[in-house]
């Protein structure tokens, strides 16, 4: 089967859409080098989800530097180098931001956002996984990973509603949008298919996938 010509796939979503069970899932059928991000590695993680309003901001700046790291590899694009699949879109990282700083907080964040923001490519395409408030909530409680514990049904609503209004205006790349209410990319190799034969027959900019 012939592969798709990504070079750059970056897959998104609130927690607990299932973005990195996918991002996997796609790196190692298309031969791709995965791109994750580490929450485990944030040590004001946990605390943030206990007192949001003191722990908001040293938890977006080390997710912010974190990710920035990441990218680096990108911003320096080596035409040999294996296809990408990351699970998370740098240019969505201020809309944690907006949800969780206050006005003074958010300025500066910003600043540093467009000081540090690498010049690296477009994805040459988007897969935006949603999913109902109340699909996430049920996700993120059973998966019941340690720091997700202290995370209010509120703000996964919340997140849920900012994904929806960025994605909205996004134009920096193709995007499939996915309802990902009645698929599992992880148990069933069916709909993994049938996902990449979307991707591959994609004619526009922003397009739907969806299985009732």
């Amino acid at each position: 089967m012939t592969k798709p010509p990504f070079r750059f796939l970056a897959v998104e979503g609130p927690i607990g859409a299932g973005k990195t069970s996918l991002a996997r899932r796609l790196a190692e059928r298309l031969g791709a080098e995965p791109l994750l991000e580490q929450p485990a590695e944030n040590p004001f993680l946990g605390r943030f989800y206990q007192d949001m309003a003191r722990f908001a901001l040293p938890t977006q700046l080390f997710f912010l530097f974190q990710r920035m790291r990441q990218m680096e590899p990108l911003a320096q694009s080596d035409l040999f180098a294996r296809p990408m699949v990351a699970d998370f879109l740098i240019d969505k990282d201020p809309l944690f931001a907006r949800i969780t700083l206050s006005s003074d907080e958010l300025a500066l964040y910003q600043r540093i956002y467009d000081s540090l923001r690498p010049q690296a490519p477009a994805p040459d395409l988007v897969v935006y996984l949603q999913a109902s408030p109340a699909t996430l909530i049920e996700r993120v409680k059973r998966r019941g990973a340690g720091y997700e514990r202290g995370i209010s049904d509120q703000y996964l609503t919340l997140l849920a509603e900012g994904y929806a209004r960025f994605f909205y205006h996004y134009d920096a790349a193709p995007v499939l949008i996915v309802n990902s209410e009645n698929l599992n990319f992880v148990a069933r190799d069916a709909d993994l298919e049938l996902l990449l034969d979307r991707m591959r027959g994609m004619r526009s900019r922003r397009e739907f996938f969806n299985r009732g």
